[in-house]
C-alpha cells in the first residue's frame, strides 16, 4: 500500500503520525510511504532521516494525490477535508461522538474512516492503544505544568530556617493519565489524593503510595471495557461532598475524568474554585471535551479568586518526540492487523476492525 503522512496544520500541534525507525517496518512488510516535507520537523525528524529509511519526501499535494491512505494524528479541519479524495482511507483521531460533523463530512466525501481512539480495549489491540501511550504522556506533563505553575515546591524540606511540608495533590480520575499524574507528583515528594467513580482502581492508587477518596452507592456507573461509558449525577454529587476537604486543602488538582467519546462530566464548581486556597492550580486535561471544572475553557488561562485553571490541549503533543514515537508504533501494529501490501480487507466481521471503521462506503458507522 502507498501511505501517506502529512504535516499537522494545528498550532499546537507538534506531533507527527509516523517516524524513521516505523517507516523502515512499514517498507520492510512491503508498503511505500510517502512524507511531506517537513512534516517531523517539530517532533525532531527532519526529512533526510526518513528518506535513509526509505521514505519518499514529497509536496504535500504530492503526498495527497499518491497517496492510498493518509496517516495522521488530530481531528482533521474542514479545509483537511477537502483535501482528500473519494476511495482514500484515513487513519487518525476522529472521537466521533465529539465530531460527528467531522465524521459526516468525511462520510460524505467518500472517504474510509479508520478512529484510532475507537480501538476496542481488549488484549489484541493493547499494542494499539494510542490512547493509553499518548494519556501516558499527557498524565507526566500535566503535574510537571502543574508543578512550575505553583509558587511552592513539592517535596518535604527541612531547613535551618523551618520545615517546609510537602504540597497536596488531588487527582480526579485513575485511568492512565491519572496512574501516571500519581506517579509523577508522589516522585516529586508530593502528598496524593485519588477519586475516581470505579471502587477497582482502589488498589492501584494506593499501590503507588496515593490515599484513595471511596464515593459511596456506584450503582449508576456505567463502566465498559474499563472506560466510563455513564456516569449518574447523583453519583457526581456524592464525589463532590466526598472530596470537598481534599480540594479546599489542596495545591494542585489534575482533573482526567472523560465518558467513553462524549462530553466531560462537571466534578468542580465555580463556588468550589472560589473555596480551594489562594495560589492553587487546576490542570484541566479533559478541557477537550468541555472540561471537569465549570471555569475551564480550553487553551486559556483563568485566573478566580487567586486559583489558576489552566485547560491545555497539547499536553502529549508537548512531548512531541516521545509522543510520535509511541503513536506511529501504535499506528504500525494497527496497520499490522487491518492491511496488506494489496490494501484493506474492511473485514468488519473482525472486533478491532467493526470498532475503528467508522465511515465507509460513503456511511458512517458509530
Amino acid at each position: 500500500m502507498k501511505f501517506g503522512v502529512v504535516s499537522e496544520t494545528g498550532p499546537r500541534e507538534r506531533r507527527v503520525a509516523t517516524v524513521p525507525s516505523v517507516v523502515a517496518k512499514l517498507i520492510a512488510a512491503g508498503h511505500t510511504v510517502h512524507i511531506e516535507q517537513g512534516a517531523g520537523l517539530r517532533a525532531g525528524f527532519d526529512d533526510e532521516m526518513y528518506r535513509t529509511q526509505g521514505a519518499s519526501v514529497l509536496t504535500r499535494s504530492d503526498v495527497l494525490t499518491q497517496s492510498e491512505c493518509l496517516l495522521r494524528v488530530a481531528v482533521p479541519n474542514a479545509d483537511e477535508i477537502n483535501e482528500l479524495r473519494a476511495g482514500q482511507t484515513l487513519v487518525s483521531y476522529i472521537y466521533p461522538k465529539r465530531h460527528a460533523d467531522v465524521l459526516a463530512s468525511l462520510a460524505a466525501s467518500g472517504v474510509h474512516v479508520f478512529a484510532m481512539d475507537a480501538l476496542p480495549r481488549i488484549t489484541r489491540a493493547q499494542t494499539m492503544d494510542v490512547l493509553s501511550s499518548q494519556n501516558n504522556l499527557a498524565g507526566y506533563k500535566a503535574v510537571v505544568i502543574g508543578a512550575a505553575e505553583l509558587g511552592r515546591i513539592f517535596p518535604l524540606m527541612m531547613t535551618a530556617a523551618g520545615t517546609v511540608p510537602p504540597a497536596k495533590v488531588l487527582i480526579y480520575g485513575a485511568g492512565v493519565a491519572g496512574l501516571q499524574a500519581i506517579a509523577t507528583a508522589r516522585r516529586l515528594g508530593a502528598q496524593v489524593e485519588v477519586t475516581d467513580v470505579r471502587p477497582e482502581t482502589k488498589e492501584q492508587v494506593e499501590s503507588l503510595g496515593a490515599k484513595f477518596i471511596a464515593v459511596e452507592g456506584l450503582d449508576q456507573v456505567n463502566v465498559q471495557g474499563g472506560y466510563v461509558a455513564a456516569i449518574g449525577q447523583d453519583v457526581l454529587e456524592r464525589q463532590k461532598v466526598a472530596v470537598e476537604k481534599s480540594l479546599t486543602a489542596a495545591d494542585l488538582v489534575i482533573c482526567t475524568a472523560l465518558v467513553t467519546g462524549g462530553t466531560a462530566p462537571t466534578l468542580i464548581t465555580t463556588d468550589q474554585v472560589s473555596r480551594m486556597k489562594r495560589g492553587a492550580v487546576i490542570i484541566d486535561m479533559a478541557a477537550e471535551a468541555g472540561g471537569n471544572c465549570e471555569l475551564t475553557k480550553a487553551d486559556v488561562r483563568i485566573e478566580h479568586g487567586g486559583v489558576l485553571v489552566l485547560g491545555p490541549t497539547d499536553l502529549a503533543s508537548s512531548a512531541a518526540q516521545n509522543a510520535s514515537e509511541l503513536y506511529a508504533k501504535n499506528v504500525l501494529a494497527f496497520l499490522a492487523h487491518v492491511a496488506t501490501s494489496d490494501g484493506f480487507a474492511f473485514d468488519v466481521a473482525d472486533e478491532i476492525t467493526s470498532a475503528t471503521l467508522v465511515a465507509h462506503n460513503g456511511q458512517v458507522r458509530t
